[in-house]
């Protein structure tokens, strides 16, 4: 009786659908990956500048980079770049190192890739930034804000 119960449940189990399917998820690169896969193929690059504490990065995450056709469009058409702004890390990109030289120096420290890709005159750096580059790794579109899964779509079908 006990076999039958144990074959009845993992029958049961087997067979329901299950909600831990694998959902798509964007293919995020590191600046080094990037980096490799520019040299064999040319594609435009799409990066998102983000932090811990950021709420509208947070609700990014779970909207926008959850959302099946952004998903499908970045995968295909871009190469994608997630990056904590707050980043520790030393980056090695096209021969030259980047490092957060901000580390003990603020409250919240910004590494230089961001500085350098997402500063914007007289106003003080700030998050969500997503920044749109070309084949030629020319910026074409800069984003100081969220983006709903309806505008991003917009931005990116253009």
């Amino acid at each position: 009786m006990k076999n039958l119960l144990l074959v009845i449940c993992v029958l049961i189990l087997l067979c329901s659908p299950t909600s831990n399917a694998q959902q798509p998820k964007i293919n995020w690169l590191t600046f080094e990956q990037l980096e490799d896969s520019l040299r064999v193929q040319k594609k435009k690059v799409f990066i998102s500048f983000n932090a811990d504490w950021c709420v509208f990065c947070k609700k990014m995450k779970k909207t926008s980079f959850k959302n099946k056709t952004i998903i499908s469009i970045l995968n295909k058409e871009y190469y994608a770049l997630e990056m904590n702004a707050e980043s520790k890390d030393t980056i090695v990109f096209d021969g030259v190192s980047y490092i957060n030289e901000n580390l003990g120096k603020s409250r919240r420290p910004t590494h230089q890739i961001p500085l350098l890709l997402a500063s914007r005159n007289n106003i003080p750096f700030s998050l969500p930034v997503h920044i749109f580059l070309d084949k030629n790794f020319k910026i074409t579109q800069r984003y100081f804000e969220y983006l709903s899964p309806k505008k991003l779509i917009e931005i990116l079908s253009q």
